[in-house]
């Protein structure tokens, strides 16, 4: 049965990013870059789109990458990802592709400019955070960051430990409250 499109649900809008918990749909995260999140400060996050061979998808889709030691680099005007580790496709044939080859980063041309002008400020760069899938596409979620100092390390470390040892003492202190 045919139905109007002015009479169909809409797709999105706020009730299904409340449903999602993101905008724009769902994701299913391939890899994230944890020593990204340790080793900078994180000052600012997009959404990039990703230009990939066919076979670096079904690479993807397997979920066997890594971002660890990935970065941006913004040269003549584009985006770029280096060092980003998809693995060959296990059943590619000669249409295989590099594992470690640069790819594309698809931006609109402010937030480029923008990266470009704070990445050529000292102490900040662009790194990889997390590869995922959001409504079937490959997307890379990019920060700008500024590298941390060893103390700093070591304080975020230490914060971390608080607030779990923290959580853990107010889990117990629940459980001997119904226990009684």
């Amino acid at each position: 049965m045919y139905v109007p499109k002015e009479s169909q649900p809409k797709q999105g809008g706020t009730a299904a990013k409340a449903r999602d918990g993101e905008k724009g749909g769902k994701r299913k995260i391939v890899a994230q870059n944890k020593k990204a999140r340790h080793d900078y400060a994180i000052i600012d996050t997009y959404e990039a789109g990703l230009v990939l061979m066919g076979t670096e998808v079904k690479s993807l889709r397997e979920g066997r990458t890594s971002l660890t030691d990935g970065f941006v680099q913004i040269d003549r005007g584009e985006a770029w990802l280096h060092n980003a580790h998809i693995p060959e496709y296990h059943q590619g044939s000669w249409t295989n592709h590099s594992a470690r080859r640069k790819r594309k980063l698809l931006l609109h041309r402010e937030e480029i400019d923008k990266l470009e002008a704070k990445a050529q400020e000292t102490g900040h760069t662009i790194v990889p955070l997390a590869l995922y899938f959001r409504d079937g596409r490959a997307k890379a979620e990019i920060a700008l960051a500024r590298g941390k100092k060893e103390y700093d390390k070591r304080q975020t470390l230490r914060e971390k430990q608080d607030r779990r040892e923290s959580d853990r003492a107010i889990a117990a202190a629940k459980r001997r409250q119904r226990a009684q």
